[in-house]
Order: structure tokens, then sequence, then C-alpha cells
């Protein structure tokens, strides 16, 4: 079942009843009730540190910016909308694609431009640059905290 249909049918039962539980995880029972199971929150449950940090590695982004060709004023706003999105949604990994500045005067403005937000971004996590199939050191990934 997927998150639409789950929410919708969360919301018709809500509706039925108009008792108001004084329960504190009330989706948690619902959900419970209905046998629908978090199968990526069991999955982490289940890994140690170390693996966690493997799966995250091996896993594909969740979501992707391309700030390639943008300014570095425009470059930093979509950065700081994109990571404030990201993190309110959930995601765990990010790709971020800045070129490789073959278009600069000199050093890789936007590539700097990444690698200065994420040092300073309260919830970036360990980064890098991807594989040469996946944008190479035009792009970079970002696990969030």
């Amino acid at each position: 079942m997927d998150f639409d249909k789950i929410l919708k049918q969360w919301n018709r039962e809500q509706n039925k009843s108009s008792k108001k539980s004084s329960e504190k995880n009330e989706m948690e029972i619902w959900l419970a009730k209905n046998e629908i199971h978090d199968k990526d929150a069991e999955i982490k449950k289940t890994l140690k540190p170390g693996e966690n940090r493997q799966r995250l590695l091996r896993m594909k982004p969740d979501d992707i910016l391309d700030i390639h060709g943008l300014t570095s004023e425009k470059a930093l706003i979509s950065l700081d909308h994109f990571f404030n999105n990201a993190k309110s949604s959930g995601c765990e990994k990010l790709r971020i694609i800045h070129g490789k500045g073959n278009h600069s005067a000199g050093e890789a403005v936007l590539k700097t431009i990444v690698r200065k937000f994420i040092e300073q971004c309260g919830f970036a996590g360990e980064s890098g640059y991807e594989n040469a199939i996946n944008g190479g050191t035009g792009a970079t990934w970002v696990l969030l905290k």
C-alpha cells in the first residue's frame, strides 16, 4: 500500500470518529491495527551503526539538485531551500550537481560554494564526490544527520 492510500484511509477513519484519542502516538496505533509496517524503520532498527552507514553509501540519493550554471547567490539560495526541504521530508542522502568548474576563470566556484555550505550546514553529515557514472567531481553526495 502506498503512503497516499494509507493517509487517505487514516483521514477517512479520523473523520468517522469524532472522539479524539488521548494517546500520544495515534498514527502508530492506527498503523499497527491495520497491520501496516514501516519497512525502512524496521530495517534501520536491525542494523548496527556501521551497517547503516554502508546502506546509506550504497543507496541512490533521495533527492537531487542541479545548480550547474547558476550564479553564486542563486546557488546558495537553492542549496538552503533544498537542504531544508530534504531534512523536513526525511531524506537520508542527497546529490548536488555543481559541475567541474571547466567554465570558471579560476577555481570551480560552485564546487567551492557547495563544499562550504555542507561544512556549515548543521544537519549535513558525511559527503564526497560521486562516482564517474554519476558525475565524478562535478557532483557531490551528502548524508543527512
